[in-house]
């Protein structure tokens, strides 16, 4: 049983070791040993930094004698052609973890692009972008770090980590209201307690129970509207289900306090950067 989240050091040396295995034999047949380097890491597109903890850690696995120098920090904008950092020390070592290096930034960088996006939608707002546990497996630390960087703010790091009763939990024990009550006696009173609603009839059962949270499923604008009044500021609301840039500010507008964004980690991709060598 897995008992504890990975550390940024353990994410990234399974990552080296995927990668690296028994050696990088091209490269140890072309550099000598000797041989130092100088590199530039440069955005070849628009984006928010995001992972330069993450990528230094990768070179200082390899070899600690590699040095990285930023020229723009994490959370600022990077345009097209901006230089982000560079990295000194040996060839060897620096063309070994290379490949490891750009795909943490990459993806950090463009988990952080879209996560502004949508903060920047809801300004003006009463609601907060959050994130969902949709990440990609083993990097759920370092996505939600960028979710962070971005402006977000995160949900469960786990299931170890917050209470969210859905619609399986409420079928198998039969009601929400039974589902807050076992769920009030079995765990700490410091936990608080979410219910996810798809109805409005389960928004006034899950208000009635007491629940802290509300999660609104897949509702559409004009019963939201109707969730917000009936909640009149007694749970949080969360507002989950097809959230897109086009249509997130419609969403906050409604007065919701919170609106998972699955996509924001999940869906992300990467952004286009080069490890370009510039001198000896």
């Amino acid at each position: 049983m897995i008992n504890h989240y990975p550390s940024w050091a353990e994410i990234v040396h399974n990552a080296l070791a995927e990668d690296i295995g028994r050696g990088d034999i091209t490269t140890n047949a072309l550099i000598d040993s000797g041989r130092e380097i100088k590199a530039v890491l440069v955005a070849r597109e628009d984006m928010v930094v995001c992972g330069l903890p993450v990528f230094s850690e990768v070179f200082r696995a390899v070899d600690s004698r590699v040095r990285i120098m930023p020229h723009l920090p994490d959370g600022s904008g990077a345009l097209a052609g901006n230089e982000i950092c560079s990295v000194r020390g040996p060839a060897r070592a620096i063309l070994t973890a290379e490949r490891v290096a750009l795909n943490f930034f990459q993806n950090l960088s463009a988990v952080a692009s879209l996560t502004r996006c949508f903060v920047e939608k809801v300004t003006g707002t009463h609601a907060h972008i959050v994130d969902t546990r949709k990440t990609a497996p083993g990097l759920r630390l370092l996505q939600k770090y960028a979710v962070r960087i971005g402006g977000g703010y995160n949900h469960r790091m786990g299931l170890d980590d917050g209470i969210l009763i859905k619609d399986n939990h409420i079928a198998i024990v039969g009601s929400i209201k039974e589902a807050v009550r076992r769920c009030r006696e079995g765990v700490s009173h410091l936990h608080r307690i979410e219910v996810e609603c798809d109805t409005l009839e389960q928004v006034r059962e899950t208000l009635e129970a007491g629940a802290h949270i509300i999660l609104l499923d897949n509702m559409d604008l004009p019963t939201l509207r109707q969730a917000v009044a009936l909640a009149s500021g007694r749970a949080l609301l969360e507002v989950s289900g097809n959230i897109s840039l086009d249509n997130v500010r419609e969403v906050a507008e409604t007065g919701v306090d919170l609106i998972s964004v699955g996509i924001i980690t999940r869906s992300a991709g990467s952004r286009d950067v080069t490890l370009a060598v510039t001198s000896e």
